[in-house]
């Protein structure tokens, strides 16, 4: 173990260590554990004890004070006697017997040399620049053989990968010869197929020559065909206008004929009449004031009530007149339901629409007992409608390539005559259908109406 000398004078033996030096730089990994040894005995010194470029890192971990502060403690360790013998010091009470190994001049043979070379160069005991010269050297000669290891091992590889690299180029060549020769048989029989193509090509073209023959050919006879048939039509119309001659003819005898026809009948007439009226005298009947039109039971003018007239003044917007049109005996309420449910709700759905619509016409349907059909376009449908129809309503779709106006126009036609018909509808073509049948269309906007108070 080192002993400070009384006094502050140093050991003759480090005054003659420190006589000593390196003739070339401090190896880098005898240097790296200096600056260990340095950082790890840093801590126990003072604030004072610490050189003033130190002092900063005073309160740094051994780490990051050997990150941060190694080229700084380096430098003091080389410079500052004092702060190298503390640290010495410090180094002696961690490893007294590399210490004084050192001290003897016999290193132990089992220690680490980088160890006992950073030892050596703290504690500067004599002969410390040869042993850290001969732990370079050993150092330098275990990297070179490292170094030498691993370029044998990096050759060992690098020839390795040549190896595979020429088995994979040779796997790859021969891979596209077989390719090539692959391709090289489909180019074969892609020309092959070619040369067949370009034959079929021109027999399309000679038999395209031949039909343009036989084309002229059809021509030339169907024009023959129409020269004749012309000639013919010509005849033939010469034949008609005899025939209608003699047409005319024959009339003409037949109305001269038929006159004398007319005056028997005449005659035969007259006698029938005078025989009625002489019946009639004889059983002296009076004159009929009865006629069959006077049996028809209807208001007579002046008969009229209030209430009537006011019906008959209802406008064609006012629900009340659906109320008297379905009132009709056996009435028959068609209805537009696109028409109707577009005029009234066209923002919702389709599917919500028809629903909604369908609702109202049940329950005006219950109310009256008219019979009720509503039709839609089938073409606006995706698929099939899964649809249960409401109780009193009957609910059509219009087949592929029919509209649903058409059904409608065809539902009217199907009514016998008298029965009433009503259709509402907005549509003026269905409206002037309809009525041609016989049906009273009446618009979307009255129904819409009429069910809301429903």
């Amino acid at each position: 173990m080192v002993e400070q000398p009384a006094g502050g004078a140093e050991p003759a033996d480090t005054a003659e260590g420190a006589a000593e030096s390196l003739d070339r730089p401090l190896p880098e990994s005898v240097r790296r554990k200096v600056v260990a040894l340095v950082s790890d005995a840093f801590g126990g010194l003072t604030v004072g004890e610490l050189p003033a470029q130190l002092r900063q890192y005073a309160r740094f971990t051994p780490t990051r004070r050997a990150k941060f502060a190694g080229n700084a403690m380096a430098a003091a360790l080389e410079s500052d006697a004092v702060f190298r013998r503390r640290i010495g010091e410090r180094l002696g009470r961690s490893q007294p017997e590399l210490a004084a190994a050192l001290e003897s001049g016999a290193p132990p043979a089992a220690a680490d040399p980088v160890d006992v070379a950073a030892a050596a160069y703290v504690l500067r005991p004599a002969g410390w620049a040869k042993l850290v010269a001969a732990v370079g050297e050993e150092v330098q000669r275990a990297d070179a053989e490292r170094a030498d290891e691993e370029t044998r091992h990096e050759l060992a590889r690098l020839r390795e990968e040549l190896a595979h690299s020429r088995d994979r180029t040779r796997a790859e060549t021969e891979r596209l010869r077989t390719e090539l020769e692959a391709a090289r048989k489909e180019t074969d029989s892609l020309q092959r197929k070619l040369r067949s193509a370009l034959n079929e090509v021109k027999r399309g073209e000679a038999a395209l020559r031949k039909a343009g023959a036989e084309t002229e050919t059809v021509r030339g006879e169907a024009a023959a065909q129409v020269s004749a048939a012309e000639s013919e039509s010509r005849r033939l119309k010469a034949r008609l206008a005899e025939v209608e001659t003699a047409l005319e003819t024959s009339r003409r005898a037949a109305r001269e004929g038929r006159s004398v026809e007319d005056m028997r009948l005449r005659l035969l007439l007259d006698t029938v009449l005078d025989a009625a009226q002489g019946l009639r005298r004889e059983l002296a009947l009076p004159p009929s004031s009865v006629r069959p039109a006077d049996s028809v039971d209807a208001v007579e003018p002046g008969r009229m009530s209030p209430k009537d007239i006011a019906a008959r003044a209802l406008s064609e917007t006012d629900p009340a007149l659906l109320d008297q049109l379905l009132a009709l005996p056996q009435a028959h309420l068609i209805v537009d339901g696109y028409n109707v449910t577009k005029t009234g709700y066209p923002q919702m759905p389709l599917e919500k629409q028809r629903l909604r619509l369908l609702g109202g016409l049940s329950a005006l349907a219950a109310r009256t007992g008219a019979e009720m059909t509503c039709v839609f376009d089938g073409a606006e449908l995706a698929a099939p409608v899964l649809l249960a129809p409401p109780r009193g309503v009957r609910v059509l779709f219009s087949k592929a390539g029919v509209t649903a106006d058409e059904l409608i126009r065809q539902l009217a036609r199907a009514e016998p005559p008298g029965r009433p018909v009503v259709v509402v509808s907005t549509d003026r073509e269905v409206a002037d259908g309809v009525a041609k049948a016989g049906a009273r269309p009446v618009a979307s906007a009255l129904l819409l109406k009429r069910l809301s108070r429903v």
